[in-house]
């Protein structure tokens, strides 16, 4: 039976200490998110709770460091100097009301978490068995009584050279050593200098030229390679290749040092055996078509859930603003007679347009204690692949889904006419917005079928965003937004303003390209058929060619925010 399952004591709880991995929330490990999901309790630095917390269920109290910017001043960060050991902040998350922090150690935190039978998930970057202090956390939970399991991560000293495409053995099995110079005695480095083995030294930013240095003076020739990753497993990473000997000028070429973040932690990877022609070669993940690219996406969380998906695997930051907020309609008599016809036989086929309609009819159903039965014996049809895809998990499979494009018309192109004889009934029940275009209801007359086009949901324009938000889609902070419908333009630009010049603009389709030239836009990318992911795919291939063409003409390769050059976008003709 699995530890998280054991009924914890009534009062020593239970502890969890989990590897929450280098940064990429996909490196959790699944036991990981079986612990999480069962914690009443997440203890962890800032920046390990930004990973774990999605895993953890609603209302789960906090205990974090004082690492978040936003967190009152004075409090001791981890750990707190002269002490050697982790201060954590208390924040209680079911409390809705500030609380003056209070700071104790770690181990003890832990402890207090526990009683009570509560399950307390001790996070930890990388990997419990590697990180300084866990272990002293665990011999406290031992001597306290408190039972607890350990939960490996990926440890940030392979995980990161893995994202920066780095091996740190080959073909010949040359050693590897672990050091993290901030713990390192004289000893240490003098031994790893001594050896030819491959060296991942954990380190910081401020010091990474003193690790180097070390690393000379035990022995190490000043030409041997040398690379330096921070923020590794993050869209926000980013690696050096150099030599012992001139890593601190490339990172002041690079302006990285002297910097306000200078303390934070890097990965650095030296070997004789390693060659800067191969990382190039092996690095997937800084080469990703859109890595690090802020892109701006108009719709709700719902409809952009697989679309942000697909743009992470690009590499791309998605950042989603609502647009259009969907309520029910002001006479909702007219949806409860329909559905009510369902029901009784009163139509041959039900149009679904849009998830929107899919999730009103559905609530609907609900409402009366119907479920996917009441679709028995009533045709089906379906506008693209996210309709179909709510559909499928209300429990209808669609019996027609257009097989070009994925429209109205496309629709219609395969909507077959009515036939007295093979229709029982001649009638159509089509849920759709208040806002919904004619095009559908006049084909469906014209091919000889009656039609009940009935207002399921309103349109109406969302709020305005966050005003970080605004001034980043102004000011250039985005570095491509995709409009999915000519509704998303005009709501964006009203809500929030005309994205900057720099900012690439993707479309769905002509219809909204040309609502985008209307107000002023330059359109950059299109997708090849109206489909939210072709259109993901349009601009991935967009960013491809882009970093090519940098690569090709020897440029850096940058993001489209870091060009700002002045004045406001355009329209132009194409």
């Amino acid at each position: 039976m699995s530890p998280t399952t054991l009924p914890a004591g009534p009062e020593h709880g239970h502890v969890t200490f989990l590897g929450a991995g280098p940064g990429d929330p996909g490196l959790l490990t699944l036991r990981a998110v079986e612990a999480l999901a069962n914690a009443d309790v997440l203890v962890a630095e800032h920046e390990v709770l930004d990973v774990v917390r999605r895993h953890a269920r609603q209302g789960v109290a906090e205990v974090h460091t004082d690492a978040d910017p936003s967190d009152p001043p004075g409090v001791p960060a981890h750990p707190a100097p002269g002490t050697g050991t982790p201060q954590l902040t208390v924040v209680d998350g079911t409390s809705k009301t500030a609380a003056v922090p209070v700071v104790r150690d770690a181990a003890h935190l832990v402890m207090e978490a526990a009683r009570g039978g509560r399950r307390v998930v001790r996070a930890v970057s990388g990997d419990p068995g590697l990180d300084a202090y866990a272990a002293g956390e665990m011999l406290a939970c031992a001597a306290a009584g408190v039972p607890f399991e350990v939960v490996p991560g990926v440890a940030t000293a392979v995980g990161v050279p893995a994202y920066a495409g780095v091996p740190l053995r080959d073909a010949h099995g040359a050693d590897v050593r672990f050091v993290d110079a901030r713990t390192a005695s004289d000893r240490c480095w003098t031994e790893v200098g001594a050896s030819d083995a491959t060296v991942v030294v954990s380190t910081t930013l401020d010091s990474v030229a003193a690790a180097a240095g070390e690393l000379v003076s035990a022995g190490r020739k000043p030409d041997t390679p040398m690379t330096v990753t921070v923020a590794g497993t993050t869209t926000r990473q980013r690696t050096w290749t150099a030599t012992l000997g001139t890593v601190a000028q490339t990172l002041k070429q690079a302006k990285v040092l002297p910097s306000p973040e200078g303390g934070r932690p890097v990965i650095a990877v030296v070997g004789e055996r390693f060659a800067a022609a191969q990382r190039e070669q092996l690095s997937w993940f800084e080469n990703k078509p859109l890595f690090g690219w802020k892109v701006l996406v108009p719709r709700t969380k719902e409809q952009a859930a697989s679309l942000s998906d697909q743009l992470r695997s690009y590499g791309a930051v998605p950042h989603e603003v609502p647009t259009i907020a969907v309520e029910p309609p002001r006479t909702p008599q007219q949806m409860e007679r329909a559905v009510k016809g369902l029901v009784t036989g009163r139509y041959e086929w039900i149009a679904f347009t849009s998830v929107n309609a899919v999730r009103a009819v559905r609530e609907k159903f609900e409402e009366y204690g119907l479920d996917a039965r009441a679709f028995a014996g009533i045709k089906v049809a379906a506008v693209g692949e996210q309709t179909a895809k709510a559909l499928i998990a209300f429990g209808v499979k669609p019996d027609l889904v257009p097989s070009g494009e994925q429209s109205a018309a496309g629709l219609l192109e395969d909507w077959p006419p009515y036939d007295p004889v093979f229709d029982p009934i001649d009638r159509v029940f089509l849920p759709r917005a208040d806002i919904a275009t004619e095009t559908l209801v006049a084909g469906l007359i014209e091919l000889g079928w009656e039609v009940d086009d009935v207002t399921a949901y309103r349109t109406v324009r969302a709020s305005p965003p966050p005003a970080e938000t605004r001034e980043a889609i102004k000011g250039g902070g985005f570095d491509a937004v995709l409009f999915t419908s000519s509704s998303t333009v005009r709501n964006l630009v009203g809500i929030a303003g005309k994205p900057h010049n720099v900012t690439v603009i993707a479309c769905i389709g002509p219809a909204t390209a040309k609502t985008a030239e209307e107000h002023g836009l330059r359109v950059d990318v299109m997708a090849p058929e109206p489909s939210v992911h072709k259109l993901a795919e349009a601009l991935a291939d967009f960013g491809m060619k882009r970093r090519l063409a940098a690569i090709e003409a020897g440029e850096p390769v940058t993001r489209p925010s870091e060009r700002r050059p002045g004045g406001r976008r355009r329209r132009t003709t194409t």
